[in-house]
Parts: structure tokens; sequence; C-alpha cells
């Protein structure tokens, strides 16, 4: 695991979605396509506007999908993830990207998980981009996370920590009226990844980010499976790289 060190939210956006880029533009280069991650929350708003400005990169051959989704959200929720996407990434590019499956949790969620593994089997991602929540989750993928299944999409429960999270960053107006249930990539379709690039900026997330990179490889700390693949890209700002003993 690489470590980068920014001194601020910006500076980290922009040197993650810059090493993020080069390595869309060398899989067009190399197989004529790119098929990427992107994830949402706060932690990727710096990101995702370096990566829409980033030149060079022929979106039309670049197919997206996205790490997890409320289930029975609607679209049209402030907290969607879909919105959220949509408004900050994929209608802002300068030309339509070749794809973007979205996750629909909205109907039948086990049937969503079929489609979208059916596609992803389909579609080797060659960079991923994610992050890290305040309990060490990756997408949706909370403490105890499943390290074992093979399965790209499943259905998994929130826990305490994580819907208190999305209550903290302003998603939701209290507590009850965050989801327990979501659809998530699984950790280990994650890790299928060619690259990993992982933002992570702010205090709340430093305990996670040592545990991550400086504990043992635990399902209690379901980032720490991070430590096993061999091109994964951690950028920090100097809050979150707070508790590291080498920074």
């Amino acid at each position: 695991m690489e470590i980068n060190i920014s001194e601020d939210c910006k500076c980290l956006g922009s040197r993650a979605a810059a090493l993020g880029a080069r390595a869309i533009r060398e899989s067009i280069t190399r197989q004529g396509h790119a098929n990427i991650i992107v994830a949402t929350g706060a932690s990727q708003f710096d990101m995702l506007a370096a990566l829409v400005d980033e030149p060079g990169i022929d979106w039309s051959e670049v197919t997206g999908f996205h790490l997890d989704e409320y289930i029975g959200m609607s679209v049209e929720h402030p907290a969607s993830f879909r919105r959220y996407l949509w408004q900050r990434f994929v209608s802002k590019l300068p030309v339509p990207m070749k794809a973007f499956h979205f996750i629909d949790a909205e109907k039948d969620p086990g049937a969503e998980c079929e489609r979208l593994g059916h596609i992803i089997n389909h579609h080797p991602i060659d960079v991923a981009f994610i992050g890290i929540g305040e309990n060490a989750h990756i997408a949706f993928n909370d403490p105890p996370a499943d390290f074992e299944t093979s399965t790209p999409y499943l259905i998994v429960n929130l826990d305490e920590a994580c819907r208190n999270q999305q209550l903290g960053e302003g998603w939701f107006a209290d507590f009850t009226k965050v989801p327990k249930q979501a659809i998530s990539m699984s950790v280990n379709q994650i890790l299928r990844s060619t690259t990993i690039i992982c933002s992570v900026p702010d205090a709340r997330k430093s305990e996670a980010v040592r545990d991550t990179v400086e504990g043992p490889i635990t399902d209690n700390c379901p980032a720490s499976a991070l430590q096993q693949h061999g091109n994964c890209h951690l950028f920090l700002d100097r809050a979150a790289a707070g508790l590291l003993k080498k920074q």
C-alpha cells in the first residue's frame, strides 16, 4: 500500500484524481477501453471535481460502476448515491461515458445484485476510486465484513456507526431516517480492481486509517483488506494521517 499525504483536502483530491486519470488513460491505450468504480460521500468531493477536469481521457470508452446504494432509496432523495454521482460526476463529464451502471435498490434488491454481478463479471475493473468510513468500512461492508464471498454485490445491514456517519455528514434529518440496509459491492470484488485509489480526508477517519495501515488484516477493520492489494494508493490529508506512526 502506497501512502500519499497532502496538506489539505483539495490537494489530496487533485493528486488522487491525477493518478487515477493516468491509470484510466493507460488502460484505454492498452486495451481500447477502461472500466472504473466511483465512490460517493463527502470524502470524494474534491477528488471527483478534479477527475472531471483531468484532460486527455476519452470518457466515451469508459464504463462505470458505483459501490453502494441504500435499499428503498428514491433517486430523488438528497442522500441517493445515484443522484450524487449523476450531479457530481456523470453529468459533468465533457463527453458521455460509454455506460454507467447505477445501482437501483428501489424494487428487488436481490435481483439487482444478480443483474449488476453479471455485468461487472464481464467488465474487469481497471481503476477503483474508493474511500474509508469512520468505522473502517469500504463500500458499505461494515465490521465484521464478509471477507469470504466472491459475490460481486450483496445486501448488507448498516451498523450504528455507519448510520451515524451518514447523519453527521448531513445527508439525513435525523437518525431514524437513515436506512438500515443497502446493496454494497463486496470486499473481494473491490480487491479484484487492477488499481485502487483510496481518498480519505478528515481527522474523524484517523483511527480507521491507523487500523487500516498499521493494524492486522481483520474483518473487524474491513479496509485492512487493502493491505493485500499490490497496487493500492492511499491518499490522506494531515488530519486523517494524524495517528500514523510514520508520516
